[in-house]
């Protein structure tokens, strides 16, 4: 989820250098540099301005350049020095922790800059090509000025394919390949964009409806339809064909061989460096393959405790009767569909048992595009906006109905919507706290490792109510135990891709299309499967020395609402933090 939101802004990278002062002076205020800060990134990121309601560039795309990422980090090496210079002590408490992570973020970007992974600018599953065609479903059109800008984006978007594809013919050069092994489809995430007619288009869909919006009068819908139909058909399908003819003839032949980013020039070091950034620890690839077979021992336990008791000979006959009987099936992406709206109506009655505070902004669900479907997860998370009136999506995966079991939906459910992400990323957007922190840092093990604990919290809400459920939930918490094993195992440890995927069917009750997409996953995006199992387990360790030190005094609401607090944050930020609660607590009457 959190790749999904930086790849959003990503996409629109115009780089303005912001003029610092080059003379000594008194120490500069905190607020007025991450201000400046703050405004200098949201000229980076024209697109997610525009998601987040600030308009001044909603007729840009960007720069995607490698100039244009020089030069930011350039500016980045300004500000992070300016930060330096700021003594601590002149700082509340809450602003020393803004400035620690202020910091952090700075030195992770400066660093990632350094690396040649930088022109890897798309995965197995995602690229420039797929976050332009989902524009529509993220920035709110109501105004003719807000389609007209729209339309002045696409326009701009064969520029942006030629330089992304440059870029990516630089990287193909130097040794920065995907691997054969993680791209089977992806051609298709290409030409599914702009099928044989433009209106049934994605990038059509803002333009599809057959009335006016308000304010806007026929002639002039009519004549935006037009422009719409003239530039996919004129401008974008010859580009989306230049870059699927790139990918076929030029990309695809020589794709790497090694499954292992460690394999690539500096890859050891960039594994590094991504196990730090997304684990937010200093946690080495042995260490955290260590703690992945413990884990999966552990659970692997259990669900040989609810195989016994549900009466089956054992845990692998049960999970066999998961995968293969069609009741646990939908027949049709409607049923499925139902069926998980029914399940979050059901998580939304049990929300206030669990917290003080709800967030105002509502979330819906959709299907996510058919021309990345098959190749993708099974559902994924995008936020919303206040400020835009756009709810949060939970997007559900209804393609290959017989890998889609039902008795997944509650695990599924709790941690892509509420309390997982939806709740969690929508408190954030309405916290007192600065705009930098509120919507540009998205720490993946504190998101994803509460998006994990969310699963667990399903127990409390009753939702593991037979046990095809509960073994579902289980193997939720495998997958993400056996992430630890098979990523580490793949990028430092010399493992096959037939490896990952016998040691993940062997221990989780996944399907064999899930189990494929996610191994392709851990392989073309390396360290972040790894975020999800250390964040949960920090969490949980914070509850339990919370019940310990507090005793009777332990309010489990309460203890939600001060994880959730603060935002998003490192986890040995959120360590400090929860101390602290826990003497508050203390010291409650």
């Amino acid at each position: 989820m959190r790749n999904r939101l930086l790849a959003t802004a990503a996409i629109a990278v115009t780089m303005v250098v912001v003029t610092t002062p080059a003379t000594a002076g008194p120490p500069e205020d905190f607020k007025a540099l991450t201000d400046e800060y703050w405004a200098y990134f949201l000229k980076q990121a024209p697109v997610y301005a525009s998601m987040l309601g600030v308009r001044d560039y909603d007729d840009q795309l960007g720069d995607i350049s490698l100039a244009a990422q020089d030069r930011a980090a350039g500016e980045y090496a300004k500000y992070l020095a300016r930060l330096n210079a700021i003594p601590d002590s002149g700082l509340s408490p809450a602003d020393r922790v803004n400035k620690s992570i202020f910091k952090r973020s700075l030195e992770e970007a400066i660093e990632g800059n350094r690396f040649g992974q930088r022109m890897m600018l798309f995965s197995n599953r995602d690229g420039w090509h797929q976050q332009i065609a989902g524009l529509g479903d993220l920035i709110p059109m109501r105004t003719k000025a807000d389609f007209d800008n729209y339309l002045k984006r696409l326009a701009q978007y064969p520029a942006m394919n030629d330089e992304a594809l440059k870029i990516s013919a630089q990287a193909l050069n130097e040794g920065y390949v995907l691997p054969c092994a993680a791209m089977e489809g992806f051609e298709t995430t290409i030409t599914g964009v702009i099928p044989a007619d433009a209106t049934k288009s994605r990038l059509y869909a803002p333009f599809a409806a057959a009335t006016p919006p308000a304010g806007i009068s026929a002639g002039d819908w009519s004549a935006l339809q037009a422009r719409a139909r003239t530039l996919i058909d004129g401008q974008l399908r010859p580009a989306y064909a230049r870059h699927a003819d790139w990918y076929r003839t030029s990309y695809a032949p020589k794709c790497a061989k090694s499954i292992a980013i460690t394999d690539l020039p500096n890859g050891k070091a960039f594994y590094n460096y991504r196990i730090r950034q997304m684990t937010t620890t200093t946690k080495t690839a042995d260490e955290i393959h260590a703690l992945g077979l413990s884990e999966v021992k552990r659970i692997r336990a259990e669900m040989e405790q609810v195989a016994k008791k549900a009466g089956y000979p054992s845990r692998e006959a049960m999970i066999a009767d998961l995968r293969t009987n069609p009741k646990y099936y939908a027949k049709t992406p409607e049923e499925l569909m139902q069926a998980t709206a029914r399940e979050l109506k059901k998580i939304d009655g049990k929300m206030p048992s669990l917290f003080t505070v709800l967030p105002r902004l509502p979330y819906g669900i959709r299907e996510i595009p058919a021309e990345t479907a098959e190749g993708t997860t099974t559902a994924y998370y995008n936020l919303g906006s206040p400020e835009n009136g756009v709810a949060g999506t939970y997007y559900v995966n209804t393609s290959k109905l017989d890998q889609r079991p039902l008795w997944e939906i509650p695990a599924l459910s709790v941690h892509e919507a509420v309390p997982g992400h939806h709740h969690q990323i929508a408190l954030q957007q309405e916290m007192a706290m600065p705009n930098w922190r509120k919507y540009g840092t998205f720490f993946t093990a504190f998101s994803e490792g509460w998006g994990l604990y969310s699963e667990r919290l399903g127990i409390e809400m009753g939702l593991y109510d037979t046990p095809a459920k509960d073994m579902g939930r289980l193997s939720y918490e495998m997958w993400r135990a056996t992430r630890l094993v098979v990523d580490t195992g793949m990028h430092a440890k010399g493992w096959s891709k037939e490896r990952a995927i016998a040691y993940m069917t062997d221990n989780s009750a996944l399907s064999a299309a899930n189990i494929e997409a996610e191994v392709n996953r851990y392989i073309a995006n390396p360290g972040q499967a790894l975020a999800y199992k250390l964040g949960e387990l920090k969490i949980r360790e914070l509850r339990a020395r919370s019940e310990k030190a507090l005793g009777s005094k332990f309010d489990l609401r309460r203890f939600h609402d001060a994880v959730l607090g603060q935002g998003a944050v490192p986890l040995d930020t959120l360590d400090a933090q929860m101390n602290a609660w826990i003497e508050s607590e203390r010291a409650r009457t």
